[in-house]
């Protein structure tokens, strides 16, 4: 990984100094509970407050400038105006790292955002790594430091936790020390007005502590930058994050059908999966995830094998791994016939269900045949209480199998206190256990898929051959929206167009029509009509003879420019590819059924442009209708290489010209030989003023 100029943050994770301006000495305060962690640090410390000379046993000195050393870090918790002057003091001082504890900044509005502004002038002044302000701190617990006003702190371990909620954060970390769940390091990111995600990713990606990158995220800042870094991260070490605010964009008027279907959180669905980023979709999964990706080896593939002493439960696993993704095959024979012999009564089928009297000794011999399977990636123990067998000898039975075969391998305990003990031998043996086997089949699916996601192949994301003078002229030479006029820009990247032209004049339009066929199609070219079809703007089947008369009358529906003529040609499968933009993200790629298709059953899929090929094809099957494409039920199946190199150029139209705010290719009439675009809708805005006029990831 080689991130372009990484911020150092050495001195803020792990300093070796530390000073806390606010620090009281009165219970009851943020800067007496923030101090009381902060003291236990095992480096130097100092308290900054004009009436005490110490607090708590540490040295206590009036100001920042009477501190005897440029510490490492400052934690600043006083009010607004004083947190400025303490923070331009701190540069001057030297120091370059300082965590803003402090609420009262853009957060509140008004002069909170001035204040803001002011913040981030300083730092960058001093060249400063700020975090926050309104952050509820960070926590190192390698480096024996809490720079937060949490009750606790956390244990050292693998999972590197990162918030946009101060309130959230507290809660995760009163959990990890509930269920002794070890951090790398906790960060509370605030208002990131210096700081964000995107500068800790690296970090977190080099400390050799840190297994699982987790974070709950409102927001990215820097769209392209986080999936470029993350992309690089991922392919070292998983990242997990939680996104709120899963709303629809309603700040944009969209005129086209990929801007209407475009959302938020489509563009940060599609940004998660360019970067490798798991998205999870609640703080148990998120943490239940983190766990088991901290602990657990990673599956080959997404075979799991399942081993009960209860039937309903095994088959709820069965049911929630076909909804992850997974696979249950059958055991291998040789498998089969060892179950039966050990299991004369019992189902040697996949779940394995080798019934109630089960004993300790039948649960080690099923499980060690079941992992030992050359078919099986993984494996899910599920058993509910039962005298002849207590879930403290099942636990230690998995705990010496999964070390044994290496493979991923989780339990489901369906109880309550009784399953206490067992979890705790489990946890000591980096297992985590599960009350529901839904929960348990979902743990071993992330792992899958982080498997699959560090492996897959580097995407080759090429600029095609195109006349991109030709897409200068056509962009610059109309208005803001352009229509199926200009379908020219889909021919000057490659992609077959429908023979046509554009006619101002009943003479030409019949002219044009003698050169297509017996009948064509009429298109009226009025920028004011969004939708032709519903105003008659649009006739399909014209005979060449009638044409004249036609123009007269679609000519008059709107001031127009004329009417377009095209080629009538064979029913086919109608799909939209289209283009819009995400102020966070930049260019998102769709891609769905077309025609009424595309409204009524709103099935498309989303890509951040540009596409390789590979992603473009998994673009295209993405679709829950893919089926449709590939020839179901006795369908010719549609040309699938001239779509997926369609989609492709259209993705690399929309990073090279961000003078493109959306655009509809709708339809692309597909056939087993050929695909063709047949309309075209583009709106035009000019790059300079957009926010996404910086270019793509």
């Amino acid at each position: 990984m080689s991130p372009d100029m990484p911020r150092d943050l050495t001195g803020l994770l792990t300093p070796s100094s530390i000073a806390v301006v606010g620090a009281s000495a009165t219970p009851g305060k943020i800067g007496h509970a923030l101090f009381s962690n902060v003291a236990a640090f095992p480096g130097p410390v100092y308290g900054v407050n004009p009436s005490r000379s110490q607090i708590l046993g540490r040295p206590c000195v009036p100001t920042v400038d009477d501190l005897p050393e440029p510490v490492a870090l400052a934690i600043i918790a006083v009010p607004p105006a004083d947190a400025l002057r303490s923070l331009a003091a701190c540069g001057r001082k030297g120091i370059r790292n300082a965590v803003v504890i402090t609420a009262g900044f853009k957060e509140q509005g008004g002069e909170g955002i001035e204040r803001e502004r002011e913040l981030v002038r300083i730092a960058s002044q001093y060249g400063m790594n700020v975090l926050g302000p309104n952050a509820f701190g960070l926590i190192s617990p390698r480096a024996g430091l809490n720079a937060t006003f949490a009750p606790r702190g956390a244990f050292a371990g693998a999972i590197a936790f990162i918030s946009q909620s101060g309130a959230l954060g507290s809660a995760v970390l009163d959990w990890a020390w509930q269920n002794e769940v070890g951090l790398s390091f906790f960060v509370s990111l605030g208002n990131k007005a210096v700081l964000t995600e995107t500068d800790f990713l690296p970090a977190l990606a080099r400390d050799r502590e840190t297994v699982v990158i987790a974070a709950y995220l409102e927001g990215i800042e820097d769209g392209p930058e986080f999936v470029r870094i993350a992309g690089e991260v991922t392919r070292e070490k998983p990242v997990l994050v939680l996104k709120a605010g899963a709303t629809e964009v309603g700040a944009r008027a969209a005129s086209s059908h990929t801007g209407a279907l475009a959302g938020s959180d489509r563009a940060y669905g599609a940004a998660f999966r360019r970067g490798g980023v798991l998205r999870v979709r609640s703080v148990e999964e998120l943490l239940e995830a983190a766990v088991a990706l901290s602990e657990q080896p990673l599956p080959r593939g997404r075979r799991l094998g399942i081993v009960s002493n209860a039937g309903g439960p095994a088959i709820l696993a069965a049911d929630a791994a076909a909804e992850q993704g997974l696979a249950v095959p059958p055991l291998s024979p040789p498998t089969v016939r060892s179950l039966a012999e050990r299991f004369p009564t019992a189902s040697t089928a996949n779940p394995v269900d080798i019934l109630a009297d089960a004993s300790a000794d039948g649960f080690r011999d099923a499980v060690d045949l079941v992992l030992s399977d050359p078919g099986v990636d993984m494996g899910l123990v599920l058993t509910a209480p039962h005298p002849i067998l207590t879930f403290a000898e099942l636990a230690r039975i998995l705990a010496a199998s999964q070390r044994k075969h290496g493979k991923p391998a989780v339990a489901s305990f369906l109880a309550g206190e009784l399953g206490e003990e067992a979890e705790k031998t489990l946890r000591a043996a980096g297992i985590p256990a599960y009350f529901e086997p839904a929960r348990a089949v979902r743990a071993l699916a992330m792992l899958a898929r982080y498997r699959e996601i560090r492996d897959r192949p580097l995407p080759v994301r090429s600029p095609p051959a195109a006349d991109r003078a030709r897409v200068r002229v056509l962009l610059a030479s109309g208005g803001p929206r352009l229509g199926v006029e200009s379908l020219d820009l889909l021919a000057a990247y490659g992609i077959p167009i429908a023979r046509g032209g554009l006619a101002r004049s009943a003479d030409e339009a019949a002219a044009l029509a003698q050169d297509l066929g017996e009948r064509v199609v009429l298109k009226v070219v009025a920028p004011e009509i969004v939708h032709k079809s519903d105003v008659g703007g649009v006739r399909i089947g014209v005979p060449a003879h009638e044409v004249r008369g036609a123009y007269r009358e679609m000519v008059g529906l709107a001031p127009a420019v004329g009417v377009y003529v095209q080629e009538l040609l064979p029913p086919g499968q109608e799909v939209i590819a289209g283009i819009v933009r995400d102020p966070t993200f930049g260019a998102l790629v769709m891609f769905g059924l077309g025609g009424v298709f595309v409204e009524a059953l709103g099935d498309v899929a989303f890509a951040l442009a540009p596409l390789s090929a590979p992603e473009a094809e998994e673009l295209v099957r993405g679709i829950r209708a893919f089926p449709l494409l590939a020839g179901a039920r006795g369908r010719p199946p549609v040309h699938l290489a001239g779509l997926v190199a369609a989609v492709e150029r259209i993705s690399h139209l929309a990073a090279e010209f961000p003078e493109i705010a959306e655009l509809d290719v709708n339809p692309i009439l597909c056939y087993p030989d050929r695909v063709v675009a047949v309309d075209l809708r583009v709106t035009v805005s000019g790059a300079e003023g957009l926010p996404w006029g910086r270019g793509q990831p």
